[in-house]
């Protein structure tokens, strides 16, 4: 046990080292992957601890984090979610897990992200009208709990964009794994997120890959206190790597308070930006009943902030 619990730490701790000289030149792979808005953290939980939750994926924001997390659900849940994202955009998921017979979980989910509307000119600059565009994905999860420690989950995505009288299609897989020890005070995960291919593009040309992504991440709760710290490294295939940490305390219950910061918030700076909050967040979470409403603010430096309000619970 203090083995294990001294390499948990031990990662905890490379982590908050990581923040500190992960990359700050843009990636010369930046922007050439296809369907950018699967790179949105899901879940105002999650995202008000700064999107670090593959290790933890204890609840049903697990699905986009962990889908390795939906198999120590034991009760039929619901998750549905509001985002209020930058320059207008918006965003939701509405979703549910479920179990059959012992060991076997599912989820099935809906995420959108709506573009809002754009004026539309010709090449001399006249304007001939609007239009507008969004992006479409559905899930299907599958986990298993093969012993105490371990479980295992797989999640299908299908997924469909449109940006005015143009359209693409795609196909994607994540694959998850996590590990729970003594009690649940100590967790960790990994996931390999959208393995997949691109069906057809917005037109004749060469199909773009997929935002292909590595996530790693482990949880702790010190004993005799009331919070819980965790921490993520997220290696993409269209950017630099980087490291996303959080807390969340839980003393107040039934309110939890949380916060988290992710390095890739410097993504959000102008060049001469001097902002000194990008990629922070803060939140909380209020349970009522047998359900957690939940509220997250993200800031994206020079491009504003984001709200996302989910609300999670049995049915």
């Amino acid at each position: 046990m203090i083995i294990r619990n001294s390499f948990i730490t031990l990662f905890l701790t490379l982590l908050f080292l990581l923040s500190s000289v992960v990359a700050s030149e843009n990636n010369p792979d930046v922007g050439t992957s296809a369907f950018n808005f699967l790179k949105i953290n899901t879940g105002a939980r999650a995202v008000a601890m700064g999107g670090a939750f593959t290790g933890l994926a204890n609840d049903a924001n697990s699905v986009y984090y962990n889908p390795a997390g939906i198999a120590t659900i034991e009760d039929r849940t619901i998750i549905a979610g509001y985002h209020n994202y930058f320059a207008g955009m918006q965003s939701g998921v509405l979703g549910i897990i479920g179990q059959y017979k012992k060991s076997h979980h599912y989820s099935v989910q809906i995420n959108y992200l709506n573009y809002g509307t754009f004026i539309e000119t010709n090449k001399f600059g006249e304007i001939e009208g609007e239009f507008g565009g969004g992006d479409l994905l559905f899930a299907v999860s599958y986990a298993r709990q093969y012993s105490n420690s371990f479980s295992f989950g797989v999640t299908s995505k299908i997924i469909y964009e449109k940006i005015q009288e143009f359209s693409a299609t795609g196909i994607a897989f994540d694959f998850g794994v996590k590990y729970r020890g003594n009690r649940d005070r100590y967790t960790a995960g990994l996931m390999i997120q959208n393995v997949g291919v691109k069906l057809s593009n917005f037109r004749d040309v060469e199909k773009d890959d997929l935002p292909f992504a590595i996530r790693a991440g482990a949880g702790v709760r010190p004993r005799g206190l009331a919070f819980q710290l965790v921490g993520d490294v997220i290696y993409p295939s269209d950017n630099d790597i980087y490291v996303a940490l959080g807390l969340e305390y839980y003393e107040l219950k039934p309110l939890y308070i949380r916060v988290g910061w992710s390095s890739f918030g410097s993504n959000y700076r102008a060049l001469d930006s001097d902002d000194s909050f990008a990629g922070l967040s803060i939140g909380f979470g209020i349970d009522w009943k047998n359900k957690q409403i939940s509220y997250a603010l993200t800031s994206g430096a020079d491009l504003g902030e984001s709200h996302r309000i989910t609300i999670t619970g049995g049915i």
